[in-house]
């Protein structure tokens, strides 16, 4: 397949590392990937506040824009875009929605046979990886697993919610996450509170609503013996990882010192790419020491099945 890429505004900013690990697994996985020309923001929360006409514009503007490249969908890394790119897509379905949102544009989108817009499906990177690239494909490329890593996945609202426009996983107790991260040979914990909201972009007004909803997903990943969290989301990772000193105060707890990856980082780990795709070094909880844990870890291993190789072959180790 061809992916039209939508990296959205985090992705040249404030989660570059997001950005960065994604298109070096996307690469290593040998996926057809070319970013859309000129696209813009897909309105994300501000705009379908305002209007949903509005935020149903800047989406189709850019799926629009994504069909110039003859790709066959559209991906992004980021939940909050490809939920509004699907939504501004099953909004448009209807024609007087449609309507209005050509109003707005300065070519109208293409009409299909029921009166609605032809546009292209989106997808988030996630769902792409898992669907259309597959597990045994991710296993295939694991040079460095992470065995004996526990953690927790965590979704965050958008993902795979709502149901009917995300059409991806379980909205209530998705799994896509731990599938990945099993087959990248971590341990996956069971955690409750995997789709609870961390606290979106309230921090803006005050920091105690995401410092105590994100506190509360912390310590209960603590508590469940995760040694680092795993998500998709960059406004998720902001309020567990950047957070994560305020979200200790407001909860009155120690700090919690508990790493937050992006999904793509880790792969990038297991799939032995280089360092510099996956850039740990913007992590606001230092990662190193449990890095530095999974590479003992992993050398251990070696050294034993070593060890065994020589015994069996009668060789003194």
């Amino acid at each position: 397949m061809k992916y039209a890429y939508y990296p959205g505004c985090s992705g040249h900013g404030s989660s570059v590392e997001y950005e960065v690990s994604t298109r070096a697994v996307c690469d290593a996985l040998k996926m057809d990937i070319v970013e859309i020309e000129d696209w813009n923001c897909c309105g994300s929360t501000p705009a379908h506040s305002i209007s949903h006409e509005l935020s149903g514009a800047l989406s189709a503007r850019n799926l629009l824009q994504a069909a110039k490249t003859g790709a066959d969908c559209v991906i992004t890394p980021c939940p909050s875009c490809s939920s509004n790119l699907k939504m501004a897509r099953w909004r448009m379905q209807k024609p007087a929605f449609k309507a209005g949102v050509d109003s707005l544009l300065d070519d109208p989108t293409p009409t299909n046979e029921q009166g609605g817009a032809d546009l292209l499906e989106t997808y988030s990177v996630l769902q792409a990886i898992l669907e259309n690239e597959g597990l045994e494909k991710i296993q295939s490329l694991v040079v460095k697993p992470l065995e004996g890593v526990k953690v927790v996945t965590y979704y965050g609202c958008l993902l795979s919610r709502p149901a009917h426009v995300a059409k991806f996983d379980d909205p209530n107790n998705p799994v896509s996450l731990d599938k990945i991260m099993q087959a990248l040979g971590a341990e996956v914990l069971p955690f409750a509170l995997k789709t609870e909201c961390c606290g979106a972009a309230m921090g803006i007004p005050d920091v105690n609503i995401p410092g105590s909803l994100s506190g509360r997903i912390l310590e209960t990943a603590k508590a469940v013996g995760a040694e680092a969290v795993v998500t998709a989301c960059p406004l998720c990772h902001m309020n567990l990882d950047l957070r994560q000193r305020q979200a200790a105060r407001v909860s009155k707890n120690r700090p919690f010192e508990l790493p937050v990856f992006y999904f793509t980082q880790l792969l990038a780990l297991a799939f032995g790419l280089p360092e510099e795709s996956m850039r740990f070094d913007k992590l606001a909880v230092n990662p190193k020491p449990l890095l530095d844990k999974i590479a003992e870890r992993r050398d251990a291993r070696v050294m034993a099945a070593l060890n065994e190789a020589r015994k069996a072959a009668g060789v003194a180790s």
